[in-house]
């Protein structure tokens, strides 16, 4: 084996690329949507646990909120969608979060990585009794090489079920824990100044903080990101940079080319004050 070759193989090794990636060192909270984890796009799970040891590895400190546990657990109750009643949303919510760890747990072991789960509430982070109770959980877990794995508590947490988003969760989990960083993962690629369908419509690249996107549209029925999908990734965006954590939006199967430096998402800059 020549010397170029075994350099890449030493790269490769256990599925993860030993070339420091962008955000190294850092502390840094992921959030997932169900859309990239769940159903068949469940096979992305072990491309997105490889970018997040990519992280691992450097030092940075990872923290996963993951959305899913509904929809991962729907089939298992043998339904064919998503019940609209919500003892059997907490009933699937309780079968899919179990698969749903066990799945980023499998991923992770391949890089010798253990999770920790923790399930909150919008509710627990108002309290400040429970609110510092998930903090020195987490903080505790991040110093000993565990990565967090946080969701909402959706057995429990009725109002979320119904209309919470764990966009605004991953923000407040920012916050929480003073991160550097947030990426907001989903299943397209950026904001846009319009739905990404329409003719015209051109990737912002780059949100000034305090930037009111004029003339952008972001609705529910407009967003590209699903039913409110914009609107709410942007609400969390503009209150985790106000308290000081960049905010990128991207694909959830562009995340290892942003890590390597490419251009992708937008980048929400922080209040530097």
């Amino acid at each position: 084996m020549n010397e170029e070759a075994h350099t890449d193989t030493q790269r490769h090794q256990h599925g993860v690329t030993h070339e420091t990636p962008r955000f190294a060192g850092t502390r840094i909270v992921v959030k997932v949507g169900s859309s990239s984890v769940s159903g068949e796009k469940a096979s992305q799970i072990p491309n997105l646990v490889r970018s997040l040891a990519r992280l691992h590895a450097t030092g940075s400190e990872v923290i996963l909120v993951s959305s899913g546990a509904i929809a991962t657990g729907v089939p298992f109750l043998r339904l064919q969608e998503r019940p609209d009643d919500l003892p059997t949303q907490q009933a699937a919510a309780a079968v899919g979060q179990n698969i749903l760890v066990n799945r980023y747990q499998r991923a992770l072991s391949v890089h010798e990585i253990i999770a920790g789960q923790v399930l909150l509430t919008a509710g627990d982070l108002e309290n400040h009794v429970h609110r510092g109770n998930a903090k020195r959980a987490i903080e505790r877990l991040l110093q000993l090489g565990i990565l967090p794995i946080i969701n909402e508590n959706d057995t429990v947490a009725t109002h979320e079920i119904r209309f919470g988003d764990n966009d605004h969760l991953a923000s407040l989990v920012a916050q929480l824990v003073g991160a550097d960083h947030l990426i907001l993962l989903s299943d397209v690629d950026a904001l846009y100044t319009a739905p990404p369908s329409e003719p015209g419509a051109e990737r912002i690249a780059q949100v000034k903080f305090g930037d009111p996107l004029q003339g952008v549209e972001i609705g529910a029925a407009q967003s590209g990101w699903g039913t409110g999908g914009a609107a709410t990734k942007v609400q969390a965006a503009r209150l985790a940079t106000e308290a000081g954590t960049t905010v990128l939006l991207t694909e959830t199967r562009l995340l290892d080319a942003v890590l390597n430096g490419e251009d992708y998402g937008t980048l929400f800059e922080a209040n530097s004050d």
